[in-house]
């Protein structure tokens, strides 16, 4: 019974953990904008990088790792693969739909699973890294190496024996994942996928979604 409460206990600080918003704070403070607002209205690092530069990129991707590492961590550790899998998959889901946004939609949950990754199997992590990097440099569609990137996750875990609930964890991450990037495929399909610049445009502003567009208009009025 204390283990099973103790294993609810580091899955709820996962998700809070993983509901911090980064991509929102920072771009919030920093700059005055909702990043929701802009571009794909996602929250998480491609986004940010694509509207604001590669520093605010970069941070973001930091931030969101962590958050994903740290509760898959300390889970592995005090309790075992199962709590830290549960606290790292909690971390995704908070990153997905975040309690602070009232459970709006979030980010993709990408750099997430990789800060959770690092903290239960260092080695499947490095083989969906290296995977992420060699898809993203050869095609340079973010969407496309996260997708591949995933796939490899199942496999690796299997081969590097690891155990059942990381097997599990790893290959319902995946699923989410490429479940999350469907909107992506049918891009691709379509030939309209935003392929990735290192250089962002001058002003971010010019990208804003229509639709806040739309309302800014209709509150001027």
């Amino acid at each position: 019974m204390r283990y099973a409460s103790e294993v609810l206990l580091l899955t709820a600080c996962g998700y809070l953990v993983g509901s911090m918003p980064f991509g929102y704070w920072l771009v919030r403070f920093r700059r005055g904008e909702d990043i929701r607002h802009f571009g794909s209205g996602n929250i998480g690092a491609t986004n940010v990088w694509r509207s604001f530069g590669w520093r605010y990129g970069v941070a973001i991707v930091a931030l969101d790792t962590v958050k994903g590492f740290v509760p898959a961590l300390v889970g592995s550790l005090v309790l075992g693969p199962l709590a830290g899998a549960l606290a790292g998959a909690a971390a995704m889901l908070g990153h997905w739909r975040p309690l602070y946004l009232r459970f709006r939609r979030g980010g993709k949950m990408v750099a997430t699973c990789g800060g959770a990754l690092i903290g239960l199997a260092p080695l499947v992590a490095a083989v969906a890294i290296v995977a992420w990097l060699f898809f993203f440099v050869v095609t340079r569609y973010a969407s496309v190496a996260s997708i591949v990137a995933a796939a490899t996750l199942p496999l690796a875990a299997v081969l590097f024996g690891q155990p059942l609930p990381i097997v599990l964890f790893v290959s319902g991450a995946a699923l989410g994942v490429i479940v999350l990037h469907r909107a992506n495929v049918r891009r691709l399909l379509q030939g309209s996928e935003h392929r990735f610049k290192l250089r962002r445009k001058k002003r971010p502003s010019g990208r804003k979604r229509t639709s806040s567009v739309v309302s800014s208009q209709a509150r001027v009025r």
